[in-house]
């Protein structure tokens, strides 16, 4: 029984959580490096207008009559292109074919499918600590949306064009999205649960931290999103920088400062680049008082139409 008070030791607890571990991070990781993970089980007209952006000869009409399919769907898509973050010219549009095109195509393929995941955070049927894992995911996912929306627009408001490539909405998606491989992954942990294996919520946490960014960057190229989406999602850079900063440089500025506000103890083990610009964004947004700081981004998120 040697080996058995070996592992009960404090000291081994490591030795313990990679002993226990070892049989599930070897299934997640043969299922995520192979691309046979279980994508999250999207509505049918979110799938139809995938297929549809992916494909050159798609009009907005197209996208508008699939859009039609559901009229939820519809009234989210309206509502965002009004939205402050979504309507830079202030012009209120009322039908969906002027809200489709003011968006883009791949906009609202974007929007559609951040909404629906969203959704699924908050009312899938796992077990419960799945599900609480899920509905932590789409609170921190939103807090870390509205934080880059927050960082880009005090990049934009500097005048410098060599930050007009930064738009808001684009930062608040990507950031929405950031780990959509939770889900999947998380699914995977109930599933392994449901055929008799045990595995500690607390220790399942740690694998997914290591398996959610390959995870994210899976389902993301899978559904063809560009590379400014696959760099914050996989936390790291996938081509040659083209610009001083980039979304993924918002990722992790913006993650920073909300490290540093909850007092996160790896802080100072997160690594982060920034030019002096970024550097003054920084400490600006890490000093703002608390009350002001969940105030403006609990209004960027309830202004974002999502």
């Amino acid at each position: 029984m040697n080996h058995l008070s070996f592992y009960w030791l404090p000291d081994n607890r490591d030795l313990l959580i990679k002993g226990i571990e070892s049989e599930f991070a070897h299934f997640l990781e043969t299922s995520v490096s192979s691309g046979k993970i279980s994508l999250p089980p999207l509505p049918e007209i979110v799938i139809k207008i995938q297929r549809l952006c992916s494909s050159q000869d798609t009009s907005v009409h197209d996208v508008a009559d699939c859009l039609l399919e559901d009229p939820g769907l519809t009234a989210i898509v309206v509502r965002v292109a009004n939205s402050v973050i979504f309507n830079r010219r202030n012009i209120i549009c009322t039908d969906l074919i002027t809200a489709v095109s003011r968006l883009g195509i791949n906009r609202v393929r974007d929007i559609v499918t951040a909404q629906a995941i969203e959704q699924l955070k908050n009312s899938v049927d796992l077990s419960k600590q799945c599900n609480l894992i899920l509905s932590d995911s789409a609170v921190n996912s939103r807090k870390l949306a509205a934080t880059m929306v927050m960082v880009v627009e005090e990049f934009r408001q500097t005048k410098d064009p060599q930050y007009n490539h930064l738009e808001v909405d684009k930062a608040l998606l990507a950031g929405l999205l950031a780990d959509i491989g939770l889900f999947c992954i998380v699914n995977e942990y109930h599933l392994y649960l449901s055929k008799g294996n045990y595995l500690a919520p607390e220790i399942a946490l740690q694998i997914f931290n290591t398996q959610c960014a390959q995870a994210s960057l899976l389902v993301l190229n899978s559904w063809g999103f560009d590379t400014d989406f696959l760099e914050v999602s996989s936390n790291e850079f996938k081509q040659e920088k083209i610009a001083e900063v980039t979304y993924l440089d918002v990722a992790r500025i913006a993650n920073h400062i909300l490290m540093f506000r909850r007092q996160d103890e790896d802080l100072y083990e997160h690594a982060v680049e920034f030019d002096l610009t970024g550097a003054e964004i920084l400490y600006k947004l890490t000093n703002m008082r608390d009350i002001e700081f969940n105030s403006k981004v609990n209004k960027l998120i309830n202004t974002c139409g999502l």
